[in-house]
């Protein structure tokens, strides 16, 4: 008998490629859990210092099968892909939201059944906006060192804190600019309701402020015209809770929002005025000091 050992055998551990993930990747995983799926721009703002370097570390999480890949064919660039999570990726957030239409289908066999979930949803142009105002926010951190996104929740997350109230945000966030810390609820718009079941949200909102925070609620308007219908709606309306508006494509950071209750100036999202509610049970979700410490983008 030879006294030679079998050659080894190829690596059949689905967590072998785990040791080449870097602290920006599994934070990138993170956000493809929470938030179903990003493009190659949104990545890129939001994480990379460029183009080809994103390209490039997108392309090795690929390979790895971190991330799954498609292209979008709606974007002008046929470069342009979009990213959800893939086999490992989805083996390391087993607890991954799985389909935007419905909450509480049963969880996939695979990523890509995952993955054919989010393509075929019919939210799918309406994710990629509301993923495109948070990275706007994350990106606009970057550059700007004392400004800080502490909370990112995507809309599933939102529903379960706060769905006593009965209110579906598109999003809610925590942002901070020095000292000056602003929670807010996201509702992107993109004028496919009529404006009456867009004002029929805010009664839900008002429920969150009898137990909760009193947050701003922001709509974000695909145009001018739809803006000012709203103003013009809510014009002299009292709410317990702030409302402010802004256009799609404006810098969610910059001085953008006009605040229906004074509409006369337009002000910076860390301007608006918030209220993280009573420190009660309440109020189980409310902001404290150990939620600041969250970690910053690279």
């Amino acid at each position: 008998m030879s006294g030679r050992l079998p050659p080894r055998a190829a690596s059949s551990d689905p967590y072998r490629h785990t040791r080449r993930l870097t602290p920006r990747d599994r934070l990138l995983l993170s956000w493809l859990a929470e938030h179903y799926l990003l493009s190659t721009r949104q990545i890129t703002k939001a994480l990379f210092p460029s183009d080809r370097s994103a390209r490039l570390r997108l392309t090795l999480l690929h390979r790895i099968t971190a991330v799954d890949r498609f292209v979008d064919t709606s974007a002008a660039d046929s470069t342009q892909y979009l990213y959800a999570l893939g086999p490992l990726g989805l083996r390391l957030h087993r607890d991954a939201y799985h389909d935007p239409d419905n909450p509480t289908a049963k969880a996939p066999r695979s990523s890509r059944s995952r993955a054919d979930r989010i393509l075929g949803s019919r939210k799918l142009r309406h994710l990629l906006g509301v993923n495109d105002f948070f990275t706007d926010l994350i990106a606009h951190t970057r550059t700007h060192p004392h400004a800080r996104l502490h909370r990112w929740w995507s809309e599933q997350h939102t529903t379960n804190a706060y769905g006593a109230a009965g209110i579906q945000p598109d999003g809610h966030g925590i942002w901070t600019v020095d000292d000056t810390t602003v929670g807010f609820f996201l509702e992107h718009d993109n004028g496919t309701e009529p404006l009456g079941r867009v004002l029929a949200k805010l009664r839900a909102y008002q429920r969150v402020t009898e137990f909760g925070p009193r947050y701003p609620v922001l709509f974000r308007l695909p145009s001018r015209a739809r803006e000012r219908h709203l103003l013009d709606a809510l014009a002299g309306i009292p709410t317990p809770m702030p409302i402010a508006t802004a256009v799609h494509g404006a810098d969610p950071a910059g001085r953008v929002w006009t605040l229906t209750s004074d509409p006369a100036r337009l002000r910076h999202l860390h301007e608006l005025p918030s209220d993280h509610g009573p420190h009660a049970a309440t109020n189980p979700n409310r902001f404290t000091a150990c939620d600041a410490e969250t970690p910053r983008p690279p």
